[in-house]
């Protein structure tokens, strides 16, 4: 009997010992395409965390959209404020959403999420109207070129005081006077008084990871990434149809990338320019 005894007492001792087995969870590397199994770090049921983190949820979420994925992050002006940054302490452009990762001071605000934020030279730095903390550091460019920045109407998002804004260059120039807090100016515009930019086909031969951001009625700034190669028309109708956003602005392609901190995802590739920032109110 002493013997039965014992060996049960050892089989629950050692059913207590065993860790659970760790969930789980998605992260996607821009480009990929392809979700990576990554699994959690596991606690052994009779351990206690010395502090419990709590868990910070993320403001981009995954959409599929004519059997394309998406990443779609929102930013409410109520618990989020929006900035442009292009350069770090150095004076020189970050290039990257690694090097703002790092080089974020440890007192800054938590980060929702971070994106590339429009067209930039071969120095990283800004072809159209830049403003970064209200300081317009390049003008608003109306001449007409090549690519995509220049496939007219092209556009600005901005805004000041947690009022966020896309306008065409055109508009802009027409009805903006004060210099907002922050500002970027890309293109093509997208979606145009909730229609879609006259030069874009239904589903061109062009593919791309591609981003963009858009307005809602509401006023919240919706920012939308392909994770996988997508056309123009898709991307302009995903914001006309799905979102319904009566003006949406392209940001970039081939080189988009998105920095989502609550999920562990940080997209790296080709340097980029202006980058933009979504941070937590404090």
């Amino acid at each position: 009997m002493m013997k039965k005894l014992a060996l049960i007492a050892t089989l629950v001792l050692a059913g207590c010992n065993q860790e659970p087995e760790g969930q789980p969870v998605l992260r996607t590397e821009i480009g990929s395409g392809v979700a990576e199994e990554v699994p959690k770090p596991t606690i052994a049921i009779n351990e206690t965390p010395d502090e419990a983190v709590p868990e910070i949820a993320s403001a981009c979420r995954e959409v599929t959209f004519e059997n394309v994925s998406l990443t779609h992050c929102v930013a409410d002006p109520a618990k989020h404020r929006i900035s442009t940054i292009l350069s770090g302490a150095d004076g020189k452009p970050y290039r990257s959403l690694a090097s703002l990762a790092a080089g974020r001071k440890p007192d800054a605000a938590p980060v929702a999420f971070a994106v590339n934020g429009g067209m930039f030279n071969g120095e990283g730095k800004p072809i159209g109207y830049y403003v970064e903390g209200e300081d317009r550091q390049k003008e608003l460019s109306r001449t007409d070129g090549p690519g995509n920045f220049h496939l007219k109407p092209n556009g600005v998002f901005f805004g000041s005081n947690g009022k966020w804004q896309i306008r065409s260059s055109d508009d802009f120039y027409r009805n903006v006077g004060d210099r907002p807090v922050f500002g970027t100016q890309s293109g093509p515009m997208l979606v145009i008084k909730g229609k879609l930019h006259p030069e874009i086909s239904e589903n061109g031969p062009s593919k791309a990871i591609r981003n963009g951001v858009g307005v809602d009625n509401d006023g919240k700034a919706h920012f939308v990434i392909s994770n996988a190669p997508l056309s123009f028309g898709i991307l302009a109708r995903f914001y006309r149809d799905e979102l319904k956003v009566p003006n949406a602005l392209f940001l970039d392609g081939n080189v988009s990338a998105l920095w989502d901190p609550a999920k562990d995802r940080l997209d790296t590739g080709a340097p980029l320019g202006p980058l933009i920032v979504v941070e937590d109110r404090q």
